[in-house]
């Protein structure tokens, strides 16, 4: 049960950092390499907050993700869009978008090395508490619930609403989207920007509970690419399936063998679906 619980909470937290990849890469189209620094950017501004100025990481939650929104729209339209619009094929387009986010998440951890380079934690809402026998950091558990939210309303949004129906389009076929009078690169440019966003959102919540620093990005990079990949790219659902597996194997190999092991694991696992599903969990195979 320890292993059981202790691995639910920490998949609402890899949910989250995934489910921006999965708006940027399956609606976008944007392999972006850059989303584990936009993680820890959010962590660096939740820890900088709270230890210059002791304001809530939940206060600078409110404060971070509309920036994040704003940066990474801008970094759609300067940086991306002129790669979309040049791009003759989806698989020159994914080439380019890894090599010029490859380039974007150097220059972020170099900006975050310049302002603070050494590891950063602090102590927010540490106390104990008991959830089915189980003792857990409160923060962790006002972490999960948040996930939790945000990805509902994210589910909702894309389910009930008539912009989520224009993304889900865009996903399925930006193409046939384009013919039905949707503004593909307008929603292009919106899903990029929230799954930056939400991405951000993940990281100021990792921070309080979880040791960081400024070159970590690419971990998180990786995972959120293993979550996407075996929920299948484009779904939400998948995403969050995925993440509580990896988070529960995660949880029990570090529990039960070595927690060294547990990339191990992740990249055992990402490899299991390679081989034997490659469209994913929720994915159709492609024909």
């Amino acid at each position: 049960m320890d292993i059981f619980v202790s691995g639910l909470l920490l998949a609402g937290t890899y949910a989250l950092i995934a489910m921006g990849l999965n708006l940027q890469y399956g609606v976008a189209r944007i392999m972006n390499l850059a989303n584990g620094e936009m993680i820890v950017l959010g962590a660096l501004a939740a820890f900088w907050s709270f230890t210059a100025y002791q304001i809530s990481p939940l206060v600078t939650l409110l404060v971070a993700v509309p920036l994040s929104f704003f940066g990474n729209w801008l970094i759609y339209k300067i940086l991306l869009r002129p790669l979309v619009r040049r791009a003759k094929s989806q698989g020159q387009l994914e080439v380019d978008s890894i090599l010029a986010t490859f380039g974007i998440s150097f220059a972020l951890v170099g900006i975050m090395v310049s302002i603070h380079g050494a590891y950063f934690t602090y102590s927010f809402l540490a106390n104990p508490i008991e959830i089915l026998g189980t003792t857990v950091a409160q923060n962790r558990l006002v972490a999960f619930l948040i996930a939790v939210v945000i990805g509902a309303c994210l589910f909702l949004w894309l389910r009930h609403t008539r912009s989520g129906t224009a993304v889900r389009a865009v996903a399925v076929n930006a193409e046939s989207a384009r013919l039905v009078g949707i503004n593909v690169d307008r929603v292009s440019a919106l899903t990029f920007a929230l799954g930056g966003a939400i991405a951000t959102a993940g990281g100021v919540l990792i921070s309080t509970f979880i040791t960081l620093d400024a070159s970590i990005g690419v971990i998180f990079t990786m995972k959120a690419l293993i979550i996407v990949i075996m929920g299948g790219v484009g779904d939400i659902r998948g995403a969050i399936i995925a993440a509580l597996i990896l988070g529960i194997v995660e949880t029990a190999v570090a529990t039960l063998v070595d927690p060294g092991l547990t990339l191990v694991a992740a990249y055992f696992i990402f490899l299991l679906v390679l081989l034997f599903r490659p469209q994913g969990l929720f994915g159709r195979r492609s024909v």
